[in-house]
């Protein structure tokens, strides 16, 4: 697992179970900008959530901090029902602040090195269907509409697969 790599002036590393509060809040803040009419309130208690993903033990939840902060996330782990070849990326989210600054692009490289030393060879995802900024970075990365999963009628996300590179 990554426990932390330094990228610069950044460290990508494992979060841990007491920063849950703030990896809610940073989810919270990169959610509300694509919701066109705010974001909806379902009662979800995301602390918890986030506590209960970072201490999976059978998951991981990698973070970018940068000057002591945390301003990005990622969380994966091989989904329900899938084979141990695929990982499933849950949440990728950078802190709307630091959009556009490479931090994105260093979290996400260090999400494919953790995959590759799992053994994974796929990796999905799903978008929502208003977050066009999200879908041209993951494009960008080389991520693909899924040929196995496409949306259903009123679906409001894309599900897209991208090949992990071998060594």
């Amino acid at each position: 697992m990554i426990d932390e790599r330094a990228t610069g002036r950044r460290v990508i590393r494992s979060v841990l179970p007491a920063e849950a509060g703030t990896l809610a809040a940073l989810h919270h803040r990169a959610r509300s900008t694509y919701y066109p009419d705010g974001l909806p309130e379902d009662g979800t208690d995301w602390p918890a959530v986030w506590r209960t993903a970072v201490e999976r033990p059978d998951g991981h939840v990698l973070c970018a901090v940068e000057h002591g902060r945390i301003v990005a996330l990622a969380s994966f782990r091989v989904p329900e029902g899938g084979g141990p070849d695929t990982v499933k990326l849950f949440q990728f989210h950078v802190d709307p602040g630091h959009w556009r600054s490479g931090i994105g692009t260093a979290l996400h490289t260090a999400c494919v090195e953790q995959w590759r030393a799992d053994g994974h060879r796929d990796a999905v995802l799903d978008v929502h269907v208003d977050n066009e900024r999200a879908q041209a970075f993951y494009a960008r990365l080389g991520w693909l509409p899924d040929p196995h999963n496409p949306p259903a009628e009123g679906d409001h996300h894309l599900f897209l697969r991208y090949g992990v590179p071998g060594e």
